[in-house]
């Protein structure tokens, strides 16, 4: 049963949806739906934006619906599994443009989760927000003991209500469009819907995020091409994240980085084998990689490095699905579209009884006319995005890891792209393929092994004598139980074949004396019973040895 306040949130939306005319996205079907004029003549109102583009008009409206439903549409733009280019690259311009709370609430909020107030441990807090977003918004510090400058990543206060009240209604949208519009199932919106709740739950932890920044940061340490900020877990908590505050510029800011003196191209290449480098070497990759959470220091212009924030969404493959990308990746530059067939129906992505034949021409369909262009002006990215969607006709099961992944080398490619036009990502990404897929089934793949496995033999080295002595005394043991058992065996099988003639020559008594008792002959029947008895009582004795 809905309350006064849901049905009122829930007008509301309705109300800003048909004002966008997004009721277009609805199919005309008298036998399933209201034709659109009845919709809109429900509640009054016409389309505002009809020269606007279906698209946009959905950003629009995200946009004024407020801040979960902003975070709803740039999920949604990382799913073009499931949405046209048109409507995912408008959903992809959806900005965190969210006004900042009251300063004294934040400070309320901190020293609530510290457990003291914020001079115990904190200087110079300020509660000029220094950036606010849908989620949680940043104070600027610094450390009381020693010295070094810090930020406050705090949670809104009020978020979470707003955030179930609003998925609430978004599931009971959903299951309505699931319900009315047969078409719309193939969106497969409540499972969209379920996919962005715990996308935003695991942003309301804070704890998760600095868990990430630390793996991260660790994986990358020594490495001058990516910085991650220290995280303080002592002072952190679910609803408050403490790190190291750092100064560089945004990625978007070009004029910035060129005044600096910064060497684009490198660091365009730096960002290609950074991503690489988390995917294929750690398993473990940034996956919200915009703008807004990217900087490049201002030190060492000539040699630049990247600087990663908001670890809350990270990504990860399995041993499998790396080397099947890889393979794929590989297979793709050398334009071996059967091998690429081939992979995907090895990897379990398409179903086993798919026509290999009509993969490859599909395949080959969609790719050849791509690679006319010179390798520096194909997206590497879209040529993937054309992959999984032409398998995506073969019945290609969503395979959730590769959609962020997809969506990340977007990103990067786009950061990259943007920063230094003449970037040749797939001639910078192809020897790190090859040195990576020549250590997993070359000789080094070998080395590595035998490496990663030499502690464990150092460790059992010096039991190895005693071992060595336990195998052979504990074989001994058992060949002689062996020759026991087949004694014992032999022994039962001669014992047996006593058993047999003793009965053999008892039931021939027993049938005689039948025979004769027929007769009417009284001695000798008796005898023969008797004697067949004795027999019997023989075979019994020899079966019991």
């Amino acid at each position: 049963m809905m309350t006064i306040r849901e049905f009122k949130r829930l007008y509301r939306i309705i109300e800003v949806q048909l004002r966008y005319g997004l009721d277009d996205f609805i199919p005309q079907d008298p036998r399933t739906v209201l034709p659109k004029k009845l919709r809109k003549s429900l509640f009054w109102i016409k389309n505002e934006y009809p020269d606007k583009p279906l698209g946009e008009r959905l950003r629009l409206a995200l946009q004024e619906l407020g801040p979960v439903w902003i975070k709803f549409g740039q999920m949604m733009s990382t799913r073009r599994d499931l949405f046209p280019p048109h409507i995912a690259d408008q959903l992809a311009l959806l900005q965190d443009q969210v006004a900042p709370f009251d300063g004294q609430l934040a400070r309320r909020t901190i020293e609530a989760s510290l457990g003291g107030p914020i001079e115990q441990w904190f200087d110079d807090f300020d509660e000029v927000a220094l950036a606010s977003a849908s989620i949680a918004q940043v104070h600027s510090g610094s450390m009381k003991d020693r010295g070094r400058e810090i930020v406050f990543k705090v949670i809104r206060p009020d978020i979470r209500p707003i955030i179930e009240a609003d998925i609430k209604l978004m599931y009971r949208m959903a299951e309505i469009v699931s319900r009315l519009q047969p078409q719309a199932r193939r969106l497969r919106p409540v499972e969209v819907v379920r996919e962005y709740e715990k996308t935003l739950l695991d942003e309301l932890d804070l704890m998760r995020e600095a868990a990430n920044g630390i793996q991260l940061r660790r994986n990358f340490e020594g490495d001058d091409t990516l910085y991650v900020p220290e995280v303080f877990t002592d002072y952190s908590s679910v609803n408050l994240l403490v790190m190291e505050r750092i100064y560089g510029i945004q990625v978007s800011n070009l004029e910035a980085l060129k005044a600096n003196g910064t060497n684009l191209k490198l660091l365009s290449e730096n960002a290609v084998n950074i991503f690489f480098t988390q995917v294929f070497r750690d398993s473990f990759f940034h996956a919200d990689m915009h703008p807004g959470n990217i900087f490049v220091s201002y030190e060492h212009p000539h040699d630049p490095q990247w600087i990663a924030l908001d670890c809350g969404i990270v990504g990860t493959l399995n041993r499998e699905d790396k080397r099947y990308l890889a393979e794929n990746l590989l297979a793709f530059f050398n334009r071996d579209y059967r091998k690429v067939a081939e992979l995907h129906v090895d990897s379990g992505w398409v179903p086993a009884d798919t026509n290999i034949d009509a993969f490859e021409v599909a395949i080959r369909t969609v790719c050849e006319p791509i690679f006319e262009k010179p390798l520096c002006e194909i997206s590497f990215g879209h040529v993937l995005l054309n992959l999984f969607n032409t398998a995506r006709r073969f019945n290609m099961e969503v395979q959730p890891q590769l959609v962020l992944l997809q969506k990340t080398l977007l990103y990067v490619e786009g950061l990259g792209r943007q920063l230094y036009p003449q970037l040749d990502l797939w001639a910078t990404a192809k020897p790190f393929l090859e040195d990576w897929m020549s250590r997993q089934v070359g000789p080094q793949a070998i080395i590595d092994a035998v490496k990663s496995k030499a502690p464990f033999w150092a460790e059992k080295l010096p039991e190895l004598p005693e071992l060595l002595y336990d195998s052979l005394r504990q074989g001994k043991v058992m060949n002689q139980r062996l020759d026991t058992l087949y004694d014992n065996f032999m022994d039962s099988r001669r014992n047996q074949g006593k058993a047999r003639f003793y009965f053999g020559i008892g039931a021939t008594m027993m049938v005689c004396a039948a025979i004769l008792f027929g007769d009417h002959v009284t001695t000798y029947p008796a005898i023969a019973a008797g004697a067949g008895a004795v027999f019997w009582l023989l075979g019994w004795r020899a079966c019991r040895q």
